[in-house]
């Protein structure tokens, strides 16, 4: 038995030009794209969540001949789409027009693919494609590939093998935290504006199936009857006197992902103002978004400067002696799943809330000064948790560049590897 180190400097390494290492083999679409009972996943682009191991059993189709057949473990290149360039292992199933079957030659198969790991931004840089990005084959074939003799592939791939699995296994644990993380937040969020701060208050039930129980001497009131709650509009894009060189902010649902809305990027004209009858919305107001199918139907965030809307948000204004803007935004955060499930209710509205639906929603109502105080707590108990969130994005970041570093590093070279060769 020897022992073999991976030196770069060795004159045995060499860096070939990937049409030389590999066999490039395009997938297709099936005639019939399912579901079905029996059949293979179609791998990836219509199942990556499958190929991600993010979903356990994938929709099926069926399989007819002339299909391309990946192998669990099979090295894949996405060729369209946003992650054109990436190079992933297959788990088994059929090969969809979006992704190719790299087939290696006289190479070890797992120092292949992370040799292609290494080269992947090289690759993604020059997709092509005014629409849908999509490899370029040309880039492709002339893409330069490290080549060290065989049993330094050998000990690369074992090493990044068993690095990576390390590496990947602290990211999914940070990433759990972070999802723990968001669960307390929502936790002390939803507790502080439905049972208020003090745990010894007495409490009654609200009757309202998202509330639950709220402190005895907290009123509950319909929105409408202490908010102002209205909605705007999008002026003709293509009438210059609407938008150019307006002052007016006009902001969209993009703003309620934000955690308040400090500044717009879009402007309107004060003609546009009157003649599209756009509401000027007071700051201290709360935007909520009211349609679409992604997480911001339902959403909402407090307003702080003055500015218009379009009519994919809703402004709810509050009589600021009886409702403070951000307890009513964060008791809007704690009936989110409530909302979501009644604009997904059949009919003309379906998957949109309207002004009525928020104008009619009740919600608690506790004395002005404690609805001051509760928002003053969970600023202070999330500005905790966010630098918490913070640090460990900030640690998931790094972690990931570590492993994007290591394995340039050590396909090339610059990593000394030692595994015992029999």
């Amino acid at each position: 038995m020897t022992s073999s180190g991976v030196d770069r400097s060795d004159p045995a390494w060499a860096a070939l030009r990937f049409r030389y290492l590999a066999d490039v083999r395009k997938g297709r679409l099936p005639s019939q794209q399912g579901p079905t009972s029996e059949g293979l996943p179609l791998v990836p682009y219509l199942s990556m969540d499958y190929l991600r191991g993010e979903v356990d059993e994938p929709t099926l189709i069926p399989v007819e001949d002339g299909l391309l057949l990946a192998d669990t473990g099979d090295l894949l290149l996405l060729w369209d789409g946003s992650n054109a360039g990436e190079f992933m292992r297959a788990k088994a199933g059929v090969v969809s027009s979006t992704a190719a079957l790299v087939v290696p030659k006289n190479v070890n198969p797992s120092f292949f693919y992370w040799a292609c790991k290494a080269q992947e931004t090289v690759l993604r840089t020059e997709t092509v494609g005014m629409g849908i990005p999509h490899v370029s084959g040309e880039s492709l074939a002339n893409l330069r590939v490290p080549l060290p003799p065989p049993d330094c592939q050998r000990a690369i791939a074992g090493y990044l093998d068993r690095e990576m699995a390390r590496l990947d296994a602290m990211v999914a644990a940070k990433e759990r935290a972070l999802g723990l993380l968001a669960e307390k937040r929502r936790a002390l969020i939803t507790r502080a504006v439905t049972r208020g701060l003090d745990p010894r208050a007495p409490l009654r039930d609200s009757g309202i199936p998202w509330l639950g129980e709220i402190p005895m001497h907290w009123e509950i009131w319909t929105l409408g009857h202490v908010a102002l709650v209205g909605n705007g509009s999008t002026p003709n894009r293509d009438s210059p006197k609407y938008w150019l060189e307006g002052s007016v902010p006009w902001v969209n649902s993009s703003v309620v992902n934000q955690e308040e809305v400090i500044a717009a990027d879009q402007f309107v004209t004060a003609t546009a103002l009157h003649e599209c009858h756009l509401p000027l919305v007071r700051p201290g107001s709360v935007l909520v978004g009211i349609t679409g199918q992604g997480k911001t139907r339902g959403q909402a965030v407090v307003l702080s400067f003055e500015a218009t809307v379009n009519q994919h948000i809703a402004f709810i204004t509050p009589c600021t002696d009886r409702l403070d803007a951000w307890f009513l935004r964060w008791a809007l955060f704690a009936a989110y799943e409530f909302l979501r499930s009644i604009s997904d209710d059949a009919g003309g509205t379906k998957g949109a809330l309207t002004c009525e639906d928020l104008a009619t929603l009740r919600v608690p109502l506790p004395p002005i000064a404690q609805q001051r105080a509760i928002v003053e707590q969970v600023a202070k108990e999330t500005a905790k948790l966010d630098a918490v969130r913070s640090a460990t994005e900030r640690t998931i970041v790094l972690l990931k560049e570590r492993r994007a570093a290591l394995i340039v590093a050590a396909v090339t070279g610059k990593v000394r590897v030692r595994e015992v060769i029999a």
